[in-house]
């Protein structure tokens, strides 16, 4: 046995006489095995085909038995036949002979309990005149059943017979062969074993217990170690004598080919190596000189397991490894030091966090303390001008192992004197190096004490490097040393160079974001509502909140309607940036345009629709790859005079209605389909709003997040709403405080509008005949009910706009008229009737009997048009309270007649 090797056992499949044992065995056991299975086999099958043979002549005999078809067809098959199948079952040594009806129901049975039941087997193919052979578990277990036909002398089946055998008892030869035969393979296997493990025994002596692969690699590891590897080996015997030298080992002692069997003394090796390889003692990388080199010496004994006495050493040369190792830790400190900065260094848009990530990343591992200095214009998000000069420059970041520094503090502005080397290393776009600081000339410091202060503080050497990316020099990074620390040298220039070339694209990137927010959110603002407009039927309040990563394209609006009526919208655009903010100004636009013709919520978002699809269909045929203008919408329309609110949305959120007892509820809208995606209808809904409700539309950015899914954001707005008494300011205040969060990461529009009434006496109607004689006293119910609200100012010119309305009502509209004056910021005239053509306005000819009194009721007016209503049209006209019109009666007056109008207006 090798030394030092534990013994393996004889059957260990790891060594050649341990594979030789298994295989001789498993040859033997095979053999036996295989001879046992053809054995159970055939007995399987003799058993089977006997059961066979046996159930299927009794079956046969039994169903050609004379009379058995008229008998199965008598009044009493059971009676005859029962003794007679017992008798044959016993006659030809079957378990069981079953007759049936074509039905399968049995007529005997050896348990007289099972006739009348049901027989289990198959039946099918004996129907049809077939034989069927099957196993079954029947009523005496495990059956082998054979089924035959039973035919009448037209060759008709009346009835089947089946015979058949318990498995159990039938038995072959074979199985009482079975013991004998596993004896002998059993003996047999034992004497295989017995003289395998004889040979296997003087094997394994002669192999110490190895595998082939074992031996094998034996020897090549041997030639490896004497030849391949760049580390010496000795071997030296227990009375000091080599015993092995590989050829490293010869190059780095210098010693002669021929050494084996040479003692160590006699070598002339360096005094402490020839002692160490002499003592047999441990050594581990104990370095000696040898020469010219410092070699590496690791040596252990040779006999701590059993082995023969002696040691093994193994030398490496060490000089040129330490010098490289020094080297290679620097390397890799320097590439650590890029790897951590190119992860930690632009985690965010922001220019400043950006430069404060540098300062974090490179204090103190390269600088004790690392400056960034950044241009005015670079933190607007704008490129700073090129000239010859030095802009003013901030101080965005600093970085270091103290707190207390003179240096220069963030925030502060300053400009680097037109001499220094940050000036000349900015408008040269070249890093600057300086070995020693000696002055305000290389500090760029004009202030004479913080200059000395910085000098005092134990500044001694700095790196000065100009932030610049894609052709744009935005400032300056500067890198300190101080105190002990060894001042920089030229090889430390390309590290600082690397730092501030990925910040300065850092940097760069959040620049450009920067001018790309600002310019959206400059768009975006300007395309918003600059203000409320004045109306009289809600409270309104708003908050909008662009997002902090990218301005998005939700928007709102409050729109006065005629009528005391005031339409409010909110959508939102799909996306972020520029294309998001254009497209919300174009909807918005469009809504504010659609909203002036007075149409329906439902009818409005069908238009809109359109106009999305139409933006999509343009930017499709102009580039391929065109976002899509998709967006939602919310309108309503609120009517002050009834209370009553008209609400169609289009993929938006639900609006909250919060009443005035601190209520909330989601009212039930259809949803309607995101506009774009044509070809859906939208749906309008009614709701009636008690005085002092307040109806809470938003964007989808309020109530979900990526953290927070859109039922969560639901629920806490409802609870934040459940609170009475709030006004729309309070309510909006409330609502963000509740869900907002620190990073925003989508647009926020919310608009929070508390409902008001006009009072009954502010509103008078009257319904009208279709009789031009009727224009009269509609006329003067309209005079008295002016005069009751002190609006005698008014009463001419409202007389004149209610008869040209009535009249044009009475003459080209049909079913009944109604007139209604409301008393709100103006005096509105409304005229309805049950047509739905429009009149126009136009220029009347001098022979053309009608045509004028459209164009009075304009030139009168402050505001006139026509909305459609379920039931026909209404014609209103607003005027202002103090009854001053705005027209020169001049423009009325007739060349045919002999007194001008403007004179007789009064």
């Amino acid at each position: 046995m090798l030394p030092g090797r534990r013994p393996r056992s004889m059957t260990s499949t790891r060594s050649v006489a341990g594979e030789m044992f298994l295989l001789q065995v498993l040859i033997v056991a095979l053999l036996i095995v295989a001879a046992t299975i053809t054995l159970l086999i055939q007995a399987r099958n003799d058993r089977f085909q006997a059961a066979r043979d046996r159930s299927l002549a009794a079956a046969e005999a039994f169903s050609h038995s004379p009379g058995l078809a008229q008998t199965i067809q008598g009044p009493d098959p059971s009676r005859v036949l029962q003794p007679q199948t017992e008798a044959a079952r016993r006659q030809g040594g079957v378990d069981f002979i079953v007759v049936m009806n074509r039905n399968g129901i049995r007529y005997t049975h050896p348990e007289p309990k099972e006739i009348g039941h049901k027989f289990v087997g198959t039946i099918g193919p004996s129907l049809a005149g077939r034989t069927t052979v099957e196993k079954v578990n029947g009523p005496l277990g495990e059956e082998l059943q054979v089924v035959v036909p039973v035919k009448d002398s037209n060759g008709r089946v009346v009835g089947l017979v089946s015979s058949g055998l318990r498995a159990s008892r039938v038995s072959s030869d074979a199985e009482q062969m079975l013991p004998a035969f596993l004896g002998v393979g059993g003996g047999a296997l034992a004497l295989a074993t017995g003289g395998t493990a004889l040979v296997t025994r003087r094997l394994r002596r002669q192999t110490h217990g190895l595998g082939p692969a074992e031996i094998t690699s034996m020897y090549e590891h041997h030639d490896a170690v004497l030849h391949a590897v760049r580390e010496g080996v000795v071997i030296v015997s227990g009375d000091g004598r080599i015993l092995l030298a590989n050829d490293e080992a010869r190059r780095l002692l210098d010693l002669p080919a021929d050494i084996e069997g040479s003692a160590v003394a006699s070598l002339g090796l360096a005094p402490r190596m020839a002692e160490l390889l002499a003592s047999r003692r441990v050594a581990t990388d104990e370095v000696l000189p040898v020469g010219d080199r410092l070699l590496a010496v690791n040596q252990r004994p040779t006999d701590r397991r059993g082995g023969p006495p002696g040691s093994v050493a193994t030398l490496r040369d060490s000089t040129e490894l330490r010098a490289l190792a020094g080297k290679a830790e620097v390397a890799r400190s320097r590439l650590r030091l890029l790897y951590d900065a190119s992860v930690a260094i632009g985690t965010s848009l922001d220019v400043q966090r950006t430069a404060a990530e540098l300062t974090e990343v490179a204090a103190p591992r390269f600088g004790d303390y690392v400056t960034v200095d950044l241009a005015e214009a670079v933190l607007r998000g704008e490129e700073p001008l090129i000239s010859s000069e030095v802009p003013e420059m901030r101080r965005v970041a600093i970085g270091g192992v103290r707190d207390d520094h003179p240096l220069i503090p963030v925030g502060e502005i300053h400009v680097f004197a037109p001499p220094t080397a940050e000036a000349k290393g900015f408008i040269d776009g070249h890093p600057v190096l300086i070995n020693s600081l000696d002055g305000s000339l290389a500090l760029g410091i004009q202030d004479v004490h913080r200059t000395r202060a910085v000098l005092d503080y134990g500044f001694h050497s700095l790196i000065v490097v100009p932030l610049k990316a894609r052709g744009v020099l935005m400032g300056i990074v500067k890198f300190w040393r101080t105190g002990d620390s060894p001042p920089f040298e030229e090889d430390d220039v390309s590290l600082a160079e690397e730092l501030a070339s990925l910040a300065a694209v850092c940097i760069d990137n959040a620049r450009r974001f920067t001018h790309e927010h600002a310019t959206a959110v400059t768009l975006q603002h300007s395309l918003l509502p600059r203000g409320l407009p004045e109306q009289s039927a809600l409270d309104v309040a708003y908050r909008y909140l662009p997002a902090q990563a990218g301005v998005g394209g939700d928007w709102f609006d409050v729109i006065p309607l005629p009528g005391a009526r005031v339409a409010l919208v909110v959508g939102d655009v799909v996306g972020h940036g520029l294309h998001a903010a254009a497209t919300m100004g174009r909807l918005r636009t469009a809504v504010l345009n659609f909203s002036s013709l007075d149409l329906p919520p439902d009818e409005l978002l069908w238009h809109l629709d359109e106009l999305v699809g139409r933006i999509d269909q343009e930017a499709a045929d102009a580039a391929g790859d065109a976002p899509i203008a998709g967006a939602t919408c919310l309108y309503a329309i609120y009517d002050a005079a009834s209370g009553v609110c008209n609400l169609a949305r289009a993929g938006h959120p639900l609006p909250a209605l919060v009443y005035p007892d601190g209520t909330v509820e989601y009212p039930d809208l259809p949803a309607g389909p995101p506009l774009g995606l044509g070809g859906l209808p939208f749906e309008a809904a009614e709701l009636r709003l008690p005085v002092g409700s307040s109806l809470v539309l938003y964007t989808d950015g309020l109530v979900e997040d990526r953290k927070r899914d859109i039922d969560t954001g639901l629920r806490i707005l409802r609870d934040t709403l459940a609170t009475c008494g709030r006004a729309p300011q309070q309510t909006c205040d409330a609502v963000l405080s509740a869900l907002l969060k620190a990073s925003q990461n989508d647009d926020i529009a919310l608009l929070v509008a508390r409902t008001r009434m006009l009072e009954p006496d502010r509103i008078a109607e009257w319904d009208v005949p279709s009789d031009p004689s009727a224009v009269a006293p509609v006329r003067a119910e309209v005079t008295r009910q002016l005069t009751r609200w002190g609006l005698g100012g008014t009463v001419f010119t409202t007389e004149l706009i209610i008869s040209e309305l009535i009249t044009n009502a009475i003459r080209h509209a049909t079913g009944p008229i109604r007139v209604r004056v409301l008393r709100d910021r103006t005096l509105i005239c409304e005229v309805s009737d049950a047509s739905s053509t429009s009149p126009h306005l136009r220029y009347a000819a001098a022979e053309d009997e009608g045509g004028r009194g459209l164009f009075l009721v304009a030139q009168f007016a402050d505001r006139w048009g026509t909305r459609y209503t379920p039931g026909g049209k209404v014609i209103w006209a607003e005027l202002p309270l103090d009854g001053t019109p705005s027209f020169d009666f001049a423009l009325l007056d007739d060349p045919f007649s002999e007194k001008p109008l403007s004179e007789a207006r009064s």
